[in-house]
């Protein structure tokens, strides 16, 4: 299933490109500007079962992004700076800003020497437990279970299931099948519980992937002395703010800002939500962002910045570069707007 998405969008996206129809979409939907979203920059990985690929993308990607975006004319902007056009109404010119999310090593050590050399400002979002070393990067525990077993064992809804994930293919279909089924569970605890009990029956350690992979509080302050760089809160413990009661998701927002301030010296006023998605950030949490005092907030509902979102400014979208479609003929359809119009059926803001 997930491979066949993955044909219906390069389809898509190619059918955009070959037949010209991203350009003379683009001045209808092309909005104002874009927010990319990252996570992952590092040199490609040879394992062949890769469930979590999309969210990394190469050195040489991200350069050559850059590039790209530079001779296009496109200016490439902080969030600061995309906040005051975005409320001045300022159109002179279509702009893109860069954020990566959650605070990878990587991002220090691949993506800073990059966008330094081309002294293009970025954000990095950062979730607090990360640094901290208490947090769950349960995405990666879940590959990880199905990576070193051949076959499974989890309850599901309260029966006993076995899952076979002897071959790549196999490994693939139950990542997607337990992903999806975690997602759909009606709480954040359920998730993490699941997790957790299914990384302690196969001794994986779920610790060790902070530890591992997630940079520490003296790496990001390295990272937040450049003035290229803002930092902004991605909560404390990467929760689905939306899958939590209010007052636990207003603590999340407000202590993630605070433990920053407290870290760094400097109270962060951009957002980012954590997963993003419809289901994960809604209306409640648009309008506790406002309140806390952010700027702005982030989501990763698809599309392009037009002059309506200056009313909506905890509700941004943002286009994901993503690992598995790692061409910039598609990051030009991408930008153009013509995609995620659409996705979102032509309407410009989707704040609901």
């Amino acid at each position: 299933m997930a491979g066949l998405k993955k044909a219906i969008l390069r389809t898509g996206f190619e059918a955009l490109y070959f037949s010209g129809s991203h350009r003379w979409l683009r001045p209808f939907v092309a909005g104002i500007g874009a927010i990319l979203t990252l996570h992952h920059v590092r040199p490609p990985r040879r394992d062949a079962f890769q469930p979590n690929r999309l969210l990394e993308v190469t050195p040489a990607f991200l350069d050559a992004v850059i590039v790209r975006l530079r001779r296009a004319g496109i200016d490439l902007v902080s969030l600061d700076e995309m906040h005051r056009r975005l409320t001045a109404a300022d159109r002179s010119r279509r702009f893109v800003c860069l954020t990566f999310d959650d605070g990878y090593r990587d991002n220090l050590e691949y993506a800073f020497p990059i966008l330094k050399k081309h002294e293009v400002p970025f954000a990095l979002y950062i979730a607090t437990s990360f640094p901290d070393r208490l947090g769950e990067l349960w995405w990666l525990a879940l590959e990880a279970v199905i990576a070193r077993n051949s076959r499974i064992g989890l309850v599901v809804e309260g029966e006993d299931r076995n899952f076979d994930c002897r071959t790549t293919a196999e490994k693939r279909d139950v990542y997607e099948a337990i992903y999806w089924w975690l997602r759909r569970l009606p709480g954040e605890d359920d998730l993490r519980h699941a997790v957790r009990d299914l990384a302690t029956r196969y001794q994986v350690d779920v610790a060790a992937f902070c530890r591992d992979l997630c940079m520490t509080w003296s790496e990001i302050e390295e990272l937040a002395r450049d003035p290229l760089v803002t930092i902004g809160a991605h909560t404390v413990n990467h929760v689905r703010l939306a899958k939590v009661a209010e007052k636990t998701a207003r603590a999340e927002m407000r202590q993630s800002a605070a433990v920053i301030e407290s870290a760094l010296g400097r109270r962060p006023m951009h957002l980012a939500y954590p997963v993003g998605d419809a289901t994960s950030a809604g209306p409640r949490e648009f309008a506790i962002a406002r309140e806390l005092g952010f700027k702005t907030a982030v989501t990763t509902r698809p599309g392009v910045l037009f002059p309506e979102h200056r009313a909506h400014p905890t509700a941004l979208p943002r286009i994901s570069l993503n690992g598995e479609y790692q061409q910039l003929r598609y990051v030009e359809v991408l930008l153009s707007g013509a995609a995620t119009a659409m996705v979102n059926k032509f309407r410009r803001v989707d704040a609901a």
